[in-house]
């Protein structure tokens, strides 16, 4: 018999094996008490940190002070963890870098509060792989975060410590960013929720606001649509955009028959492999069984698409190397950076004469894709190009010349959503074989969160997903 190699830490108390929804309804009726779910987070951290190395920066004794006297909100005393990319005061943000030593935080960052104003209680901050730039939470000089469905395997990045946290049972949700497929692909990897939100649609944090191309939003990873769903209603009572339509509150599926295209193939150019194209395929007709209209559709950007996007990726990690002293203070040194920020780098000086017709281009994106939603509601497609890969494939430690193919061949779907704008959601509807969790990717017009959940909804009811807890 072959062992199970599952690494989860559910377990039998005040946390059980309930949602961010469930554990703040039990507070709420004084079944269990906001510090006895904390601490038991706390417990269940330290029983898995070694083999899944989730966590960047403990904050255990602050959080259990906190939980004695919770503030109010949806999520009043339920655990959870913060990125480590973004401020927390008191804390330091090192950004998943050996590159510089961080200083403690004066001041919580702008969006921090608004997800403290859930009423969720940090434990710490979760792993990132060096500055978000990959899509496995791996270091060329640590040991990574590990998958809890199998740890050999990568968790996907650059949420994959939040990912890895949720999904072994740790935390019921945790923060997570998306700035080419953060929380997507960290959900898909790991078995969990994940909502990349419509730009502008949460608090942008200062650094986001900066970019030509704001491609980061935030957000969280979680293991229900209901606690999607209900994060980002009281995201929304905390602070609504006015340009875009409100998502309010989402409690079910919707009765709307829709309109759903579907794209197998990226446009890296190397076909998706044959257990993701199974996967969609099921997907898709999962979706027409339930009476919905599917139908092949095509991709609304080109080639062009793919190089544009990788030089704004090299464009990025050229900021950091030439401003990484200003951004991160004086002990910032651009040659302890690993191999993929130093490859980026390079790679944007060699075509840095592009830059205006790669911005302008880029900047057009949003266009071309709402056009794709004068005909579709939403458009199904893998969130990856293939399967969960071993640690290992994506490591930094590799050279430039290998890895990045690697990696923007695997990470090749998600960008358009940040590039756009537009919001999208990674479920794990499916499973590989070798027992990993496989996911379908749904993406949907700008500020049109509320067809997706409503859609998530449905699809959560019609197959629920495989629980990292369950029998084999």
């Amino acid at each position: 018999m072959t062992e199970d190699p599952r690494v989860h830490a559910f377990r039998d108390d005040a946390l059980g094996d309930l949602d961010a929804t469930g554990v703040a309804a039990r507070i709420a009726i004084g079944d269990v008490s906001a510090r006895e779910v904390v601490q038991a987070a706390i417990e269940r951290a330290e029983t898995v940190q070694d083999q899944l190395n989730g966590i960047e920066v403990r904050d255990f004794e602050r959080a259990l002070r906190l939980a004695s006297a919770p503030r109010g909100g949806v999520f009043s005393g339920v655990p959870t963890i913060v990125k480590d990319n973004v401020d927390v005061a008191g804390l330091p943000t090192g950004q998943g870098s050996s590159a510089f030593t961080p200083a403690p935080a004066r001041r919580d960052s702008d969006f921090v509060t608004q997800f403290q104003s859930t009423g969720a209680v940090s434990i710490g901050k979760s792993r990132l792989p060096e500055f978000g730039f990959s899509a496995a939470t791996e270091y060329a000089d640590a040991d990574p975060v590990r998958n809890p469905w199998n740890p050999e395997y990568s968790p996907g990045a650059s949420s994959g410590g939040s990912a890895a946290l949720v999904a072994s049972g740790v935390l019921p949700f945790a923060h997570a960013n998306d700035g080419g497929g953060s929380i997507r692909i960290p959900s898909a990897a790991c078995g969990l929720v994940g909502l990349k939100p419509t730009r502008g649609r949460t608090v942008a944090d200062a650094a986001d606001k900066t970019m030509p191309v704001r491609l980061v939003t935030q957000g969280v990873v979680t293991r229900s649509v209901r606690d999607t769903a209900r994060f980002f209603a009281a995201a929304e009572n905390y602070y609504r955009n006015p340009k875009l339509p409100p998502i309010r509150l989402v409690e079910r599926p919707g009765s709307t028959r829709l309109r759903i295209g579907v794209i197998v193939d990226s446009v890296a150019g190397v076909p998706t492999d044959d257990e993701t194209r199974k996967s969609v395929h099921a997907t898709a007709e999962l979706l027409a069984g339930l009476g919905h209209h599917v139908e092949d559709a095509a991709l609304p950007v080109g080639q062009w698409f793919k190089h544009d996007f990788e030089l704004y990726w090299g464009f990025l990690a050229f900021a950091i190397s030439t401003g990484g002293k200003r951004m991160f203070g004086p002990t910032f040194d651009r040659t302890k950076t690993d191999n993929l920020t130093r490859g980026l780098d390079a790679l944007y000086r060699k075509h840095m004469v592009e830059t205006p017709r790669m911005l302008y281009r880029l900047q057009r994106t949003q266009r071309t894709y709402s056009q794709m939603f004068q005909k579709y509601d939403v458009v199904l497609s893998p969130v990856l190009a293939h399967t969960t890969p071993k640690l290992g494939y994506l490591s930094p430690a590799q050279d430039f010349e290998t890895l990045f193919p690697r990696l923007a061949t695997y990470a090749a779907f998600t960008p358009l959503n940040n590039v756009s704008g537009g919001p999208a959601i990674s479920l794990p509807l499916h499973q590989t074989s070798t027992g990993l969790p496989l996911a379908s990717h749904f993406s949907a017009d700008l500020g049109d969160e509320r067809t997706l959940l409503e859609l998530a909804f449905e699809l959560e009811e019609a197959r629920p997903w495989r629980r990292i807890q369950d029998q084999p």
